[in-house]
């Protein structure tokens, strides 16, 4: 665009009125940059968005150098210096970033036309910004309202503490609908669902699509937690209805989050989303299918469970400290001698104070944790082991293996490597396996296992009997021990039936050409009627409970 001097009189004066007619109209930000008086005009709304000295200003290049993410400035410089080199570059259309007010980075594509006077000279930029990443206002795919029209809703009315409720519903499984039948099909289920939900609301209700498989109903009709439910029960009639009409090619289900208003105090939008999420996360992890009311409770609970995850990560990270290693002897019954121990994980902090394992172990696993926490706990294994064979040479040490570790980490190297660190032959260390895992069985876990067999390390099968009992699994595993929890053993010792069984697992494991270990016996009566079964093996508290190697070493060793 070429401009004369006499139209470029008044030009600027009449942009800053277009500016401020049409900025309340629009979501992007109109903006010129006039060149000669170095001075830059935006929407008054960016100003209110972005790292901007106002909505006005002179010193262009200085100013918005605060506002451009830094990665993106040369960038930016070097497609504005086009527009002085090269006479034919009129049209300025770039991607990048701004800082926005809480210093996070924002996605915007920034384009304009570049107004020349006749003789070539550029005077101005002119044109427009929109932020890329932007949430939509609505969804073309369900035909609903998105979840940037649901905040805007939210913002124009008081919720907290009043009557009404909000009722976040997810798609199950929706992702194998995507697999299984394709985009285009799990579009389809998305429309149809939207109708589903739409056909039962009720007046003073709205229905928003959120983020991916998920919809939020809100009630404004002083409706409580009993209409929420009967709301989602009559959603899934109707999604019922649907699969039945469309010849059962497709089934779903859905679950849903309730939270209602009564309950709410003073919190903000995205308050309000993380408590619906934690809402319809419920209803998911407890099966699916279902709905959940909001608790303030399992919140809480929750929210407990997130600071001690974010407190052993700190602890992981800080050399494990908090961690320690307790160790509790295994009896050969024939001798009366220790003969072994098996390595258990302890975890105190200032902030927590002792925290139970059956708490702890978990969250490990669940975080991933598991893996470099399981390393340093092979370690401890290794390190002691080595100590208490200077004064028992044929002494052994097991420690527990998740499962995590197993498929999610090279844990045969790790047991080698610390073998090898600590001068042990493979003999030494016993790998303990929880039946349950069983279930997560695939090729990595066969792969170790036939690993540990041919570099002779023992493996152990602990808690044998309390989960899947599936036999074939021992002629697989060849198992060095099988080992009995006390809740099985104490069923044993009140109970006939429970006793021959346990009696019955006793012979079978020694026809296989394995060891059986019996733990939880704490005291003398436990022991003499548990000995008619003929065990190898025995823990518990009876011989000693678990505690630090210094300790161990003074009551077991020297």
């Amino acid at each position: 665009m070429i401009i004369d001097g006499n139209k470029r009189e008044g030009l600027l004066e009449y942009f800053n009125d277009i500016v401020d007619i049409l900025a309340p109209c629009m979501y992007d930000y109109l903006y010129l940059w006039d060149f000669d008086d170095d001075y830059y005009c935006i929407s008054s709304a960016a100003y209110e968005r972005f790292m901007i000295p106002a909505s006005r200003f002179h010193d262009v290049t200085l100013s918005l150098k605060d506002c451009v993410y830094s990665g993106d400035w040369e960038n930016l410089q070097r497609d504005v210096n086009r527009i002085f080199t090269e006479p034919d570059f009129n049209f300025h259309n770039l991607q990048y970033r701004w800082v926005d007010r809480n210093g996070e980075n924002v996605w915007i594509n920034c384009r304009g036309h570049v107004i020349r006077n006749e003789e070539g000279r550029p005077l101005y930029l002119m044109g427009c910004i929109n932020e890329i990443g932007n949430k939509q206002k609505a969804d073309n795919v369900s035909g609903l309202l998105g979840e940037s029209s649901f905040k805007d809703e939210v913002k124009n009315v008081e919720i907290s503490g009043g009557s009404g409720f909000i009722l976040r519903i997810g798609i199950d499984n929706f992702k194998e609908i995507n697999e299984n039948k394709g985009l285009d099909y799990g579009d389809m289920v998305l429309r149809k669902t939207a109708e589903c939900i739409n056909g039962v609301l009720l007046s003073e209700q709205k229905l928003y699509k959120i983020v991916a498989d998920e919809f939020i109903v809100i009630d404004f009709g002083g409706r409580n937690e009993e209409s929420a439910k009967k709301m989602y029960d009559r959603i899934c009639t109707s999604i019922s209805s649907f699969i039945r009409d469309n010849h059962y090619e497709v089934f779903y289900t859905v679950s849903a989050g309730i939270k209602c208003f009564s309950s709410l105090d003073d919190v903000s939008y995205s308050e309000l989303m993380m408590l619906s999420e934690f809402a319809l996360n419920e209803a998911k992890n407890g099966g699916r299918n279902k709905c959940y009311v909001y608790s303030e409770e399992d919140y809480n609970a929750f929210l407990g469970k997130k600071n001690l995850i974010r407190t052993i990560r700190r602890s992981v990270n800080n050399n494990f400290e908090g961690f320690e290693a307790y160790f509790q002897p295994i009896i050969d019954l024939k001798s009366g001698k220790i003969t072994h121990a098996e390595t258990l994980l302890r975890f105190r902090s200032d902030k927590t104070g002792p925290v139970s394992p059956a708490r702890f172990i978990p969250l490990l696993e669940e975080s991933a944790l598991i893996i470099p926490v399981g390393a340093w706990v092979l370690g401890q294994a290794a390190s002691a082991c080595a100590a208490i064979r200077r004064h028992i040479p044929d002494f052994k040490i097991s420690f527990n293996l998740s499962y995590i570790q197993v498929l999610k980490s090279n844990a045969l190297e790790e047991i080698l490597s610390s073998l090898d660190t600590a001068k042990l032959e493979p003999g030494s260390i016993i790998v303990e396996l929880t039946e349950s895992g069983f279930l997560e069985a695939n090729n990595n876990f066969t792969a170790f296992c036939e690993g540990l067999t041919s570099y002779g390390i023992p493996l152990a099968l602990d808690d044998f009997g309390t989960g899947y009992s599936n036999f074939h699994y021992l002629y697989n595993l060849n198992p060095s021990i099988i080992k009995i929890d006390r809740s099985f053993t104490m069923k044993a010792l009140k109970n006939d039936y429970e006793y021959n069984l346990l009696q019955h697992m006793s012979d079978m494991t020694h026809s296989i050409g394995s060891k059986f270990c019996i733990e939880g016996i704490e005291t003398k009566e436990e022991l003499e009627r548990i000995s008619s079964i003929n065990p190898d093996y025995i823990q518990g508290y009876y011989y000693g409970k678990p505690c630090p190697l210094g300790e161990f070493m003074d009551k077991f060793v020297f």
